[in-house]
């Protein structure tokens, strides 16, 4: 088999370990009802399929909010229900009129209804509303700095939040002292739920209230299944514990590093790497540069293949998930002619590894737990 197609088959088997559907009907149990649903994220659609399959009837009304594209179509058949896409990853005026409609629900919300929340990422982009003397444009150019700048989340949330009346804990400081619950798909170190999202659902000031939290799908979980699924096919995997973080040139560099010293037959690591966009940027984001940084590093003689991918199916403003990088990456992408060091320098990746062939399409995932980089070594001849 090729460590090409392995790579997509052990890809594909994460993202079905983390996928919300599932990750949401697992953790949630029958309730007499009536029930609140109200998902924000880019996994909002998947989440909310799997909370009806779990509630069924006790459903009294769902709000969905997602990311444009992201809307499943089994949404339609689901009864009183108001779906809004929004825009990611740099908030657009939809966001501030989604994040009013919020409002609305919440300030509405029957006190006989249970309210549960899922959440997944992506929610700080789609969801706002700014406090007095804030405006979209500040708002925009915010997010646009942060990410620009290659601030890690948790730094950006908190600018995020000095402008915001939903994030750090917002929501959770509407809902009063009510009981609710909130289900979490973390994309964020520590898996903390004042973090993913922004907080939205964290709580205010620390103190204590009525909310229950619990996170139910991680990037932990999306390794070991690929470690397992490497398993099944007679492949021993390296799943690294700690995840990685930092300049995606970095981990490229210790990725191939590790992937050349273990004595696996492969390594995987989850984690979201940043990158310091000039102010004139190609196209790509994190994952296909970081593919290209690591194609770049690549010899004939490892017999190396790399994947580097967003569970989400996103990677940055594009719609590739990533990347699948070895050692004949550069070279094709030189054939097909593009200049790959140009390409680096001015974070092109994208047009690089499209003239290679190497980019890898998922469409919407039904999840968002971070990246992962899943790397083969050269294959036995048995496969």
């Amino acid at each position: 088999m090729q460590p090409r197609r392995i790579l997509l088959e052990l890809f594909d088997a994460a993202l079905r370990a983390v996928h919300g559907r599932d990750a949401v009907a697992r953790a949630l149990r029958e309730h007499g009802g009536p029930i609140t649903v109200i998902a924000i994220g880019k996994a909002a659609s998947s989440m909310t399929l799997g909370a009806h399959d779990a509630l069924a009837e006790a459903v009294d009304a769902t709000l969905v909010i997602t990311k444009d594209g992201h809307v499943d179509p089994a949404l339609a058949r689901l009864p009183r229900i108001t779906t809004l896409e929004a825009a990611h990853p740099v908030p657009d005026e939809r966001s501030l009129a989604a994040g009013a409609e919020l409002e609305r629900w919440l300030a509405r919300l029957d006190r006989r209804s249970h309210p549960v929340f899922l959440v997944s990422g992506g929610s700080s982009s789609l969801v706002e509303s700014l406090r007095e003397g804030h405006s979209l444009a500040g708002l925009r150019e915010l997010n646009r700095q942060g990410l620009a700048a290659g601030l890690d989340i948790a730094a950006l949330n908190a600018r995020r939040s000095a402008l915001s009346r939903l994030k750090n804990g917002g929501v959770a400081t509407l809902l009063g002292n009510r009981p609710a619950t909130a289900l979490f798909i973390s994309d964020v170190p520590g898996d903390d739920p004042a973090v993913i999202g922004s907080g939205l659902l964290g709580r205010k000031g620390g103190q204590p209230d009525e909310i229950l939290r619990v996170v139910v799908a991680s990037v932990d979980a999306a390794v070991s299944r690929v470690a397992q699924a490497a398993q099944a096919q007679g492949l021993e995997f390296d799943p690294r514990s700690h995840r990685f973080d930092g300049a995606a040139e970095d981990v490229a560099h210790e990725f191939v590093d590790a992937l050349r010293a273990t004595p696996a037959d492969g390594l995987v690591w989850g984690g979201e790497s940043t990158v310091k966009l000039p102010e004139r940027h190609g196209s790509g984001g994190r994952n296909t540069h970081l593919a290209l940084a690591a194609a770049r590093l690549l010899r004939p003689e490892d017999g190396l293949t790399i994947l580097a991918a967003g569970t989400d199916g996103t990677d940055g403003p594009t719609s590739d998930a990533g990347a699948i990088v070895d050692s004949g990456t550069v070279e094709r992408a030189e054939l097909a002619g593009c200049d790959v060091e140009r390409a680096f320098r001015e974070f092109d990746s994208g047009t690089a590894l499209e003239c290679a062939e190497d980019l890898v399409h998922t469409g919407p995932t039904g999840t968002n737990v971070g990246d992962l980089l899943i790397g083969i070594k050269r294959l036995p001849r048995v496969l």
